[in-house]
């Protein structure tokens, strides 16, 4: 975990907390100083940048124009071998004085919630900015993107190298496919040594622990029929019924903290039909995977017994199908207490005056966790609200303080050259 080069050549061990004057020498350094002021003058460029983003469309699958929007902004601050791989997402690297070091790198997811076609008012409103993604994940955008700007404006020279990734498939079905990719990849997988995860607004809160999730969409299919003449044909939408009434009798435990959620029910077309067809969606959430899988078993279970209750109240040999499908699979996984990316930004916590809490959270740093490789998400400053709605709001005071943790921590890791 170097911290100086040249002129500290022994720094402190990757198994113990940073002191904290190390980080205070760090910040004190002229082109360090520089760098951090670099954020507060130029927060008007930071704000453009956050509204032209937000602007463009980028539903689940389809963060094409804002893939290409992040490349050229990679490609106006400097960075070299910036490209796009075939998923969409962006890479831009700054190099280490250190040819052979391992990468941080520091990424923002690039895609929102919103579908296709919805309304995207984005504006001004005073010093408050509106849209929806404005901060998540905008804000972790402009927050990299501001982390890029500050070095190559400042010439700040690191020993190891910084890769920036926009990623696409963070949000909802998109199941973290742009992070699973990108460490599916030797180059990556085998050179990225930490990732700071840039994530919405906020500086209060450190995700650190990975909280894994498996959703399944069920479909029950039968003849269907009219409710009158055919009635006593197995009905999909009661099968779905029994089966969630099975399922919702599952104990859980009250630690590690475990969920369920029928979130989505649907089905048939009419009052006086009977369904052809119905299909749910259930989202299982713990910390321990162990959990996860009991969760599904037990699921899995109330689907077969309740089908089979349904098949049982009708004469004859009706037939009834269901399928299970898994639609999403979020490992978890946690950083230890002691890892140098976590004790790293303590100090430079300290340093700051900032009192932030680690938390458990489904992000983008679940992927590398899960493969043994440290990663935590933390929020590229300022405050917002309405996160997920039409309606959501950022405001940009006190965005600076954040942008400094981001460096201070990116530079202490990485190793600062005299």
């Amino acid at each position: 975990m170097p911290l100086f080069t040249r002129s500290n050549p022994e720094p402190p061990r990757d198994d113990q907390p940073l002191p904290d004057h190390q980080i205070t020498r760090l910040a004190e350094k002229r082109l360090v100083h520089e760098a951090m002021g670099w954020f507060r003058r130029n927060e008007h460029r930071l704000a453009d940048w956050q509204l032209e983003v937000t602007a463009i469309p980028a539903p689940p699958f389809g963060e094409e124009q804002r893939s290409r929007w992040v490349r050229d902004r990679f490609e106006e601050l400097g960075l070299i071998d910036v490209h796009r791989d075939e998923l969409g997402n962006v890479f831009g690297i700054r190099p280490g004085v250190d040819a052979n070091a391992k990468f941080l790198a520091v990424s923002a997811h690039m895609d929102t919630v919103f579908p296709a076609g919805s309304p995207l008012d984005v504006k001004r409103d005073g010093d408050r900015l509106r849209g929806p993604g404005i901060c998540d994940n905008s804000a972790g955008l402009v927050a990299m993107l501001a982390l890029a700007g500050a070095l190559q404006d400042t010439n700040l020279r690191h020993r190891n190298p910084i890769v920036f990734i926009g990623n696409v498939g963070e949000e909802g079905e998109g199941d973290l496919r742009g992070m699973r990719h990108i460490f599916s990849q030797p180059r990556w997988r085998e050179n990225i040594e930490r990732v700071l995860v840039l994530d919405g607004a906020g500086l209060d809160s450190i995700i650190a622990e990975g909280l894994g999730s498996r959703r399944f969409e069920v479909t029950v299919e039968g003849p269907g029929g009219h409710s009158w003449s055919d009635f006593g044909v197995p009905n999909p939408i009661v099968a779905l019924g029994r089966a969630i009434e099975h399922f919702s009798r599952t104990p859980l435990p009250d630690s590690p903290k475990t969920t369920f959620n029928i979130g989505v029910i649907s089905g048939g077309t009419s009052v006086n039909s009977i369904p052809q067809s119905a299909f749910m969606r259930v989202d299982l959430r713990s910390a321990a995977a162990e959990e996860i899988d009991r969760l599904e078993a037990s699921l899995r279970a109330a689907i077969d017994d309740a089908v089979e209750e349904t098949r049982a109240t009708v004469r004859g040999r009706v037939p009834l199908r269901y399928e299970i499908r898994m639609v999403g699979n979020r490992p978890s996984a946690d950083l230890p207490a002691a890892a140098p990316l976590i004790t790293t930004l303590r100090a430079v916590d300290a340093h700051l005056g900032i009192r932030a809490k680690v938390n458990r959270a489904s992000t983008d740093a679940n992927i590398p966790l899960s493969l043994g490789i440290e990663a935590l998400a933390i929020g590229g400053g300022g405050s917002g609200g309405g996160a997920h709605t039409l309606h959501e709001w950022f405001e940009p005071l006190g965005r600076d303080l954040a942008l400094k943790r981001i460096l201070l921590t990116s530079l202490a890791l990485t190793g600062v050259t005299e």
